[in-house]
């Protein structure tokens, strides 16, 4: 590996960075008063531990009262927060990587009806969907203060310990002056480019001064906003030249598109049924005009693609963010020729929407990650080899028996069916969400790896698994989809029945969604391409109404190019027969209005019931009677507790065979129960 472009060393300035892999700002939501207390540091600090050169923190670090955090921002705008940056440098350059803090005014990216509700600022009163405000087209006197207060807000990062600063550019304040799509002041920050990028240069020149020379400095900038009417990439790229003209800054952060709704979002943080690394020669571009570093990230989720852009001189450094944030050890693994164990990033977006959602960030399937402080992302070994049985091949049992094996246990996995996965096997059958196998994949290649017992076609019952004298059973059975309780549901079929193949599905198709998550869009992606014409209908106020503003959109936008139809605020009251079709009598569920739809096939997503009939049976023998401690749960603890009242043997269901959820909840389950053990 020493002749890995990825590997090498990059000089920025006076940092010596080890790698070229980084880890670009974010918000993960962690913040607490706006501060970066311990949860967000050990967040940064495990990326460090995992050997990253890079870490950018404080995604849209907020710099004024009226750029209030909408998704959980940092807020740099009084002195209150350099105690925190202290404690969180400190942190992050004893494990050895460089760390800098990125700093913004949102413009009219942000909310009026939050923080001070103080008006929203912008160049002009041009409304953002993505964020729904309308601006105060900003006077002079705004314009200054802001100057001064990026200003101020560097000098706090400065005085935080930081490395180096990152201005935020791109969809904020300072992108929105100089966007001809938002710019539609006649003064002298608007028209002509030099006045759009007035305010940027006015901006640069506060923070140098206020900083001094010697601090590294960048901005993160859009490449081409891939939009009728806002910049384009030869404007960008005078753009960067104007700002490599100003001597003031020691490298750019090229992104490209425009996060100003949904779906532009997700072009810009791309969930699966994406393109990967769609602007990696719009950064090239950049890197090609200017003399300075350029770094990137934007859907780099994959060893071969980062390498790649270092390689043909895309760029300096390779931003993989996301791909962090599913395995802290990517750069560690990758240093010691283990690139094949890396936890792969599968375009969850889990951790996006959730933010977009108002949540804290968590990974999709890296469950630790967010949770260094009670969650371990490497596991030690137990002092005592234990005997653990799991009965469940999906990502709840794999997980389980990953760790256990880990911890050094010997470890047998029944799985009833000739193939492991579980329901990732179905979630992975149309197109867009096909790379949620990944999930699956890099699971069975653990288990694998470790030596785990596997034993497929092995429907087990209780004095099976008590025949192999278990120390613990781990009951990860899954679940199934009962039959709707509506008239008529013997006529209906699930949406499993069509995923699996069991059913055989032609013609109109009513697919009813009680659930507003995945499973039902997923159904209706493998119904489009089989040639149905599929009406999707919800008793939701939305379409999709539990997904996040990525996924939805980029799932929304694969079916209404296939001609699915959508409908809100229906229920189905009865299905009767009709000749050879299916009459369904929808109710609205506001009105109460009743109307009927003819179709060939009705298909049901209403979620799954717990196969729960082994842990039963199971549960009279245990030491814990099959219980869980909740308290210890909570805290990190072992959760394992014997209740005094005999048993052989400790009993734990998780995930879907409680109750349905969903993969994330499924192996959170599993390591808060098996970390211990």
């Amino acid at each position: 590996m020493k002749n890995d472009p990825l590997l090498a060393p990059f000089q920025l300035r006076h940092l010596t960075l080890p790698n070229r892999i980084m880890s670009t700002a974010h918000a993960p939501s962690y913040e607490e008063g706006g501060h970066p207390r311990d949860r967000y540091r050990l967040y940064h600090e495990e990326k460090a531990k995992g050997g990253v050169g890079l870490t950018i923190i404080g995604g849209s670090t907020n710099i004024a009262p009226d750029s209030p955090s909408v998704f959980g921002q940092l807020y740099a705008g009084d002195d209150s927060i350099i105690p925190w940056f202290e404690k969180l440098t400190d942190g992050v350059r004893s494990h050895g990587a460089a760390v800098m803090c990125q700093i913004t005014h949102m413009g009219r990216r942000t909310a009026w009806d939050d923080g001070h509700w103080l008006p929203v600022a912008g160049p002009s009163g041009t409304r953002e969907r993505a964020h729904r405000s309308f601006p105060k087209a900003m006077e002079i006197e705004d314009i200054n203060r802001i100057i001064a207060q990026f200003a101020d807000a560097a000098r706090r990062c400065q005085q935080g310990g930081f490395d180096g600063i990152e201005l935020l550019s791109h969809s904020h304040l300072l992108g929105q002056f100089l966007s001809p799509l938002i710019n539609k002041r006649d003064d002298s920050y608007g028209g002509s480019l030099d006045n759009r990028f007035r305010l940027s240069m006015q901006v640069l020149e506060a923070v140098r001064e206020a900083v001094g020379p010697d601090l590294v400095l960048g901005m993160r900038v859009t490449g081409d906003e891939l939009t009728k009417g806002g910049l384009d990439a030869d404007e960008c790229v005078e753009i960067a030249q104007k700002i490599a003209a100003t001597g003031a800054v020691d490298f750019l952060n090229i992104l490209a598109g425009a996060p100003y709704d949904d779906l532009g979002l997700a072009g810009w943080v791309p969930p699966m049924g994406m393109p990967s690394a769609p602007h990696l020669t719009v950064a090239g571009r950049i890197r090609a005009a200017v003399d300075l570093p350029v770094f990137h990230a934007g859907g780099v989720a994959d060893i071969a693609t980062a390498r790649h852009a270092v390689a043909e001189g895309h760029v300096d450094l390779i931003g993989m963010t996301r791909a962090q944030i599913a395995d802290p050890y990517l750069v560690a693994k990758l240093a010691r020729g283990e690139e094949d164990r890396i936890r792969p990033c599968v375009g969850l977006g889990y951790c996006v929407d959730r933010v977009n959602q108002g949540k804290a960030a968590v990974c999709g399937h890296n469950v630790a990650t967010g949770r260094e402080a009670t969650m371990p992302h490497l596991f030690t070994r137990a002092k005592i080899a234990k005997k653990v049985v799991v009965v469940g091949g999906g990502p709840a049992g794999l997980e389980a028996a990953r760790i256990s094996a880990e911890r050094g246990h010997d470890v047998i996995l029944f799985e009833a069916s000739d193939k492991l996965g579980g329901q990732l096997k179905l979630a992975s059958v149309a197109m867009t969400r096909r790379q949620i196998w990944g999930v699956a994949d890099w699971l069975i290649g653990e288990v694998t790896r470790l030596g785990v017992d596997i034993r497929l076609n092995s429907y087990v019952e209780a004095d099976e698994v008590l025949g192999e004298t278990p120390d613990l059973v781990i009951v990860a059975t899954g679940g199934w989809p009962a039959p709707p309780s509506i008239d008529g549901a013997g006529l209906t079929i699930s949406s499993w029945d069509v995923l699996s193949g069991e059913a055989r599905v032609k013609g109109d198709v009513l697919l009813f969604d009680e659930v507003g998550d995945h499973a039902a869009l997923v159904c209706a992606d493998a119904l489009a391409r089989a040639g149905c014409g599929v009406t999707h209908v919800t008793p939701d106020r939305a379409t999709a109404q539990d997904l996040g503003p990525t996924n939805s959109a980029v799932v929304l936008r694969d079916l209404a190019r296939q001609a699915v139809t959508f409908e809100c605020f229906q229920e189905i009251e009865t299905v009767a027969q009709a000749g050879n079709r299916k009459e369904v009598t929808l109710r609205h569920v506001l009105t109460g209005a009743s109307r009927k739809h003819i179709v060939d096939h009705v298909v049901i997503e209403h979620g799954i019931t717990p196969m729960d009939a082994l842990y039963h049976d199971l549960k009279a023998g245990a030491h814990n009677r099959g219980q869980i401690d909740q308290a210890s749960m909570v805290a990190g603890q072992n959760p394992l507790q014997a209740s005094g009242d005999g048993g052989t043997y400790l009993l734990a269901r998780l995930g879907d065979a409680v109750a349905g959820r969903n993969i994330h909840a499924a192996l959170y389950d599993a390591l808060r129960i098996c970390k211990d053990f």
